[in-house]
């Protein structure tokens, strides 16, 4: 699979920094390739056997992961539940669309006709599970509507919570999340296999863990939303729900899982794309980059010490403060911009990207900026500071000419990121 190039950044006046952008893009294809979902499931499947088992697929790259078992396995019903970007006609398959990454109320009927399926399975399900998948599937427990529910996934997003801290919440409030798919199946037997999407790879994280433990308690729930200073904005009837003594979700019936596909694979597809290790001028950023856009940026920069390649994977947070539009990728890229200007680095690109080909709430995968965006920027009457201040990254870099449009990719293992220095 390889991302279609909707929208490539403008060409640079100086050819070595257009040679520079071109090369940073097709690192960030081959990282966006590795992880997809067809080969990766294909070559799970290879030597297992199934008799006729429930096929239920589920994330933004549930429908390119259950037409590739398809051709592997000879299912008794198959079910897929992605966004609406991703989704599309599948013959023998019953395709649901809903919302991401707000819940709606599609999600919430697709949740509903998945329980109802996991209730008449024959003794073996499939479960392909995909970034994406809390919010494409909620479930709300009784007691709390989905307007409600939505209302807290908007909360934790533009809190700047990571997307463990986002899942153990979720997990609380949901029937399907934490091990919801193993006991609505019971006694049917659920093989799983995951694109992880969470940067640790912590299969409790990844969808919410649909098919595996919760990640933590309800009081580690409160805890967490306490500590973001959120407990007092949710809903009286989350509150409520959370407060009270509930049952151990950790006690469920066994599963066999399998992750197939990650972030820190398609790093490494990227180093050996590029041509190898240190000594080739290629260095790969020893820990997921994580935190806060702000001090990611920095993290990115002070690595910089000479010319060569330097490849990033992990998944960044933003904590909104403005009424902009953009994500995590479009405003890391215009940091980074900032902060080598700062420095008076010159003679880079860097790229920033969702391998899902999807940024925030906008159209576009993250931002590909040099030492000329700043300037161009500029040119258009349009100040880093006031964007930065406005979370309006997406118009930032819309600006220069910077933005990096792929289309959606049908995957998806978090965010990759590509910094060249000559």
């Amino acid at each position: 699979m390889k991302p279609t190039v909707s929208d490539l950044p403008p060409e640079s006046s100086d050819p070595a920094t257009t040679q520079m952008r071109q090369r940073a893009l097709k690192l960030f294809e081959v990282g966006v390739e590795e992880a997809d979902p067809a080969r990766a499931v294909e070559a799970a499947l290879k030597g297992r056997s199934f008799h006729n088992p429930l096929v239920i697929a589920i994330g933004k790259a549930a429908r390119t992961m259950a037409e590739a078992a398809m051709r592997h396995v000879t299912a008794d019903m198959v079910v897929v539940v992605t966004n609406y970007e991703n989704a599309a006609p599948l013959k023998g398959a019953e395709v649901h669309a809903a919302s991401h990454p707000v819940p709606d109320i599609q999600g919430a009927r697709a949740a509903l006709r998945v329980e109802q399926v996991l209730a008449h399975a024959k003794g073996e399900v499939l479960a392909l599970i995909s970034g994406g998948g809390s919010a494409l599937l909620p479930a709300p427990v009784t007691g709390v509507s989905l307007e409600e529910k939505a209302e807290v996934n908007r909360l934790l997003i533009g809190s700047g919570a990571d997307i463990v801290t986002v899942n153990l919440v979720r997990q609380h409030l949901s029937r399907l999340k934490g091990g919801g798919i193993l006991r609505a199946a019971y006694p049917s037997k659920v093989t799983t296999l995951v694109l992880s999407d969470v940067v640790s790879d912590d299969l409790r994280a990844i969808a919410s863990g649909p098919t595996v433990s919760p990640i933590g308690t309800p009081q580690e729930a409160v805890a967490a939303l306490k500590d973001f200073d959120l407990w007092d904005r949710l809903p009286s009837s989350v509150r409520s729900h959370l407060s009270q003594d509930l049952p151990d979700m950790g006690d469920l019936p066994e599963g066999e899982i399998e992750l197939i596909g990650s972030n820190a694979r398609s790093v490494a597809a990227m180093a050996r794309a590029a041509g190898g290790g240190v000594a080739h001028g290629v260095h790969v950023f020893p820990i997921p980059l994580e935190g806060d856009v702000a001090h990611a940026a920095e993290v990115v920069v002070d690595c910089v010490t000479q010319k060569g390649i330097y490849l990033f994977g992990g998944e960044t947070t933003v904590k909104i403060k403005g009424e902009g539009l953009g994500g995590r990728n479009q405003e890391l890229a215009l940091r980074v911009a900032q902060l080598a200007a700062a420095r008076g680095i010159t003679d880079y690109v860097f790229l920033s990207g969702g391998t899902d080909g999807r940024d925030g709430p906008t159209d576009a995968a993250g931002g590909l900026v040099d030492d000329g965006t700043l300037a161009r920027m500029a040119a258009a009457g349009v100040d880093i500071d006031d964007i930065l201040a406005r979370n309006d990254s997406y118009h930032g870099l819309d600006a220069a000419g910077d933005l990096l449009k792929i289309g959606p990719t049908g995957t998806n293992v978090a965010d990759l990121q590509v910094f060249i220095k000559a």
